[in-house]
């Protein structure tokens, strides 16, 4: 791994994966500037420097970005929450997130996530695998600003030629957590050698990667990794025995989005199988 040779900044740097790359990525050497609604609660990587500021607040978030060559947009809420407190920094911060690109001519790295293609089903037997292309379907207010983010990522870049690259980010923790995340697993060493090709990468465009590890139950198939030169190394095949036997609830079961579509959830009865049937 090498350094870029601009500055990177990184939104969201206070949250655990902005942690963990923020640690990561200085220890390669990088120049990084770290930006979190909530204080920096480590050392600071040498040549770092953080300033606590608000998405909402686009003239800071413009001033940070000056002279950066990638923003690392790990920044907002990144749970599901009522929609007036997603709003906020996952919708008006995202627009500030680009407009500083743009003046920058900086590429964007997007932290979108699965759940905004949550409810499509899981794959059964030998059906195939969802590709990159796929429509979003979004799980709920979280899953539907990540859906409005890449459709940012697919503006700018129509519009303004703003490279940027979206992952799709599965369950990333240090290790597996259910039976689900034999499928949606990502390592955090497998996200920051993600996220690190995704800055060195000659060309981009506009690209969508599937944040997984090699997972070889994954929900997911083609997408644009090649275009970074990216491919996983760890799997969660290591912790089956741990977690295959931890399940939950049909509808959590059904879907690909897992515990984020059974939130708030009140059909009486699943939709039918085809989705286009209005059995």
């Amino acid at each position: 791994m090498t350094a870029p040779d601009k500055p990177v900044l990184l939104t969201g740097a206070s949250g655990n994966l902005g942690r963990m790359l923020a640690r990561e990525l200085g220890a390669q050497g990088w120049v990084l500037r770290l930006t979190d609604i909530a204080p920096f609660p480590d050392p600071l990587p040498p040549g770092a420097v953080f300033v606590q500021s608000d998405l909402d607040d686009g003239l800071a978030l413009v001033r940070q970005a000056e002279g950066v060559g990638t923003i690392l947009h790990f920044g907002g809420v990144s749970v599901e929450r009522p929609f007036e407190e997603v709003l906020g920094p996952n919708l008006r911060g995202l627009y500030h997130v680009y407009e500083a690109a743009r003046r920058e001519a900086a590429r964007v790295v997007f932290a979108s996530s699965n759940h905004s293609i949550g409810f499509h089903e899981r794959p059964q037997g030998n059906q195939p695998k969802l590709d990159a292309d796929c429509h979003f379907r979004p799980d709920g207010y979280y899953g539907l600003s990540k859906a409005y983010g890449e459709l940012m990522g697919r503006l700018y870049w129509d519009k303004h030629g703003v490279e940027n690259v979206n992952l799709r980010i599965g369950s990333c923790f240090p290790k597996p957590l259910d039976n689900r995340a034999l499928s949606t697993w990502l390592s955090y060493a497998d996200l920051a050698r993600l996220v690190a090709r995704c800055t060195l990468a000659e060309r981009v465009g506009h690209a969508v990667i599937w944040g997984c590890s090699r997972n070889p139950q994954s929900f997911w198939g083609h997408d644009h990794r090649d275009r970074i030169g990216w491919q996983p190394e760890d799997t969660a095949e290591d912790y089956r025995a741990a977690v295959e036997g931890i399940r939950a609830d049909p509808v959590t079961e059904r879907y690909q989005g897992g515990g984020f579509t059974a939130m708030e959830y009140s059909r009486a009865t699943p939709a039918p199988r085809d989705h286009f049937s209005l059995e």
